[in-house]
């Protein structure tokens, strides 16, 4: 899943929000360089970030997204407001990508009646304090626990689980040691036998192991791709596509020499 970015405060610095073009040209490289789906997010969840208006998120979103129109890979789209939802669903997206995992009034309903896909994320809190002060009992308990009860809602909407996927939040009000417990137990945490996704791509648990800024994250950040998928993930959400398909071409070919 190759990331692009419409917010003007990316934690990535990848951000395209005054530049459709720019993101559409972007858009196609990630294609490219192999990405098999895009994500597009036109509101920043970035530890700390402040909510962005309804206006503002379509205003960025709905441009490059019918420009992606034939663009030959599915589409999925980062938001948990239900009006943007039911907008980018209208104008062809495959998937919805919620960090709220459709808690938000309207948002189960706003994708309920069309064929999208959903991958339904756990955060602890929100976005702008989720960083504070993160606590659980036992993390991979409580995070497989919420995942759950998420599926059994969408399933009572009539979402069917060949529509789901799950993501465990990582850096969404968690802590390094729970991030690393989470990566390290991957299928502990599925349900249903759903699709795990993972992002960790150039995120700051990758920044406290190694001690590098974002920009310098790109090996870190393949090789918790590579962890990711020998752990269970099915798919991976990433910045960089190219370096990550040559990782896991390499692990493919080795696994099955």
């Amino acid at each position: 899943m190759g990331i692009v970015n419409l917010t003007p405060d990316s934690f990535s610095g990848d951000g395209l929000a005054t530049d459709a073009e720019r993101a559409i040209v972007h858009a196609r490289r990630q294609i490219e360089a192999g990405a098999d789906l895009l994500d597009l997010g036109a509101e920043s969840s970035r530890p700390g970030a402040t909510p962005t208006s309804l206006d503002d998120e379509l205003g960025r979103l709905l441009p490059v997204l019918d420009a992606l129109a034939d663009c030959g890979v599915p589409i999925s789209i980062d938001t948990y407001k239900p009006e943007v939802m039911r907008a980018a669903i209208a104008h062809g997206a495959s998937m919805i990508n919620d960090i709220y995992a459709l808690r938000m009034p309207g948002a189960v309903e706003a994708v309920a009646d069309s064929d999208c896909a959903v991958c339904l994320m756990h955060m602890q809190g929100q976005p702008l304090t989720m960083q504070k002060s993160p606590s659980y009992t036992d993390a991979l308990v409580e995070v497989h626990d919420f995942l759950e009860h998420r599926v059994m809602t969408a399933h009572a909407a009539g979402i069917t689980s060949q529509r789901l996927a799950l993501d465990p939040g990582f850096g969404f009000g968690k802590t390094l040691e729970h991030n690393l417990q989470l990566l390290r137990h991957l299928e502990d945490i599925r349900t249903d036998g759903l699709p795990i996704l993972a992002g960790l791509s150039r995120k700051s648990m990758l920044g406290a192991v190694t001690g590098r800024p974002v920009e310098q994250r790109l090996p870190a950040s393949v090789v918790g791709a590579l962890l990711a998928v020998q752990n269970g993930a099915s798919i991976v959400r990433v910045h960089d596509v190219a370096e990550t398909r040559d990782a896991l071409a390499l692990w493919q070919a080795l696994a099955s020499a």
